[in-house]
């Protein structure tokens, strides 16, 4: 009998078919990783209501995340997520303190607080995809215009939320968090958004804009489009750090556009455009919040803790480009 030998170069191969299928694999497992450690560090922090809590104060962040990743896509970029984030933030609170913080004033709110996000992003994707200014400068003034929006809309930080929002957001739905249901609704909508052309365009777009435009692809419309789904994402984070604060901040989401930004590369997304995906971004969104809770579980001193992340994410950052960089060679 004649013997199979599995050569480093198959095996090779074999590993980068896989990334190429699973991009979001090397997050995955340094998520794993991390809440290893957080569980050494501190086992009650793998408990049902620990987790909880993650998903809950980290939600906002995997949306702000995910909607990064659209624009991505296409090699855009939007230094104003986390602008609209607050802009949103504000308005919605200020709007449900006004109208009485009643069911119907709440789901007004959000509606508006919608309408908001996606005027955003028209705005952003005209100035960028139509007039064709670069993206990071053209969405760094934008973001300037945005927070000073939200300033003059709520000067000072502190508006509270009406209780109902924020008991809902934090509540329980028959014994189920709630946080766990947005989960579930968002894997739905990410599940179709997938099979949709517009992912599709997107990339397309983003592999290589000149030969998207040459087969017939409306290469402008379609960045647009990215832009909107930022600026939805981006008032549906909005909700949920509002949910979670249970407040107004004009500045609420001033380091999370960054943060995103870092999610995104994270998750195994390429920055250039053409690839990536949304389920990585998410997971990349949660290795950030797990660096944070294992630096503080360690026991770093106070006036250490931003040194010691900012070194972690660098690390595993790097860990998740080579592994990127491996899947696309």
């Amino acid at each position: 009998m004649a013997e199979i030998t599995i050569t480093p170069r198959a095996r090779a191969g074999g590993i980068r078919k896989v990334l190429e299928r699973y991009p979001f694999l090397p997050a995955l497992v340094i998520v794993m990783g991390l809440l290893l450690l957080n569980g050494v560090f501190s086992p009650n922090s793998l408990s049902y209501r620990s987790l909880t809590g993650l998903f809950s104060t980290y939600m906002a962040l995997i949306l702000l995340a995910i909607a990064q990743t659209y624009v991505v896509y296409a090699g855009d970029i939007d230094l104003s997520a986390g602008s609209i984030l607050s802009l949103v933030n504000v308005a919605i609170v200020v709007l449900m303190e006004r109208w009485g913080g009643g069911a119907g004033a709440v789901l007004l709110a959000l509606a508006l607080g919608l309408l908001l996000g996606l005027a955003c992003g028209l705005l952003n994707g005209i100035v960028v995809a139509a007039l064709r200014l670069q993206a990071i400068v053209a969405t760094f003034a934008t973001s300037i215009f945005f927070t000073g929006f939200a300033l003059y809309i709520l000067p000072v930080a502190g508006t509270p939320a009406p209780a109902l929002f924020w008991r809902t957001y934090g509540g329980r739905l028959l014994g189920v968090p709630f946080v766990f249901y947005i989960l579930a609704v968002l894997t739905v909508v990410l599940l179709v958004l997938s099979r949709t052309r517009l992912v599709t365009q997107l990339l397309a777009v983003g592999d290589d804009q000149q030969a998207a435009y040459q087969t017939g692809l409306p290469v402008v419309p379609i960045r647009i489009k990215g832009y909107l789904l930022c600026g939805l994402f981006s008032a549906l984070a909005a909700f949920c750090i509002t949910g979670d604060t249970a407040s107004g901040d004009p500045l609420v989401g001033g380091k999370m556009t960054l943060y995103s930004v870092a999610a995104v590369v994270l998750g195994g997304s390429a920055l250039s455009g053409g690839w990536g995906t949304v389920v990585g971004s998410a997971l990349g969104a949660l290795t950030i919040g797990l660096i944070n809770s294992v630096v503080f579980f360690m026991g770093t001193p106070s006036e250490w803790q931003n040194f010691v992340q900012g070194f972690a994410i660098l690390v595993v950052l790097m860990a998740g480009v080579l592994a990127g960089r491996r899947a696309r060679a």
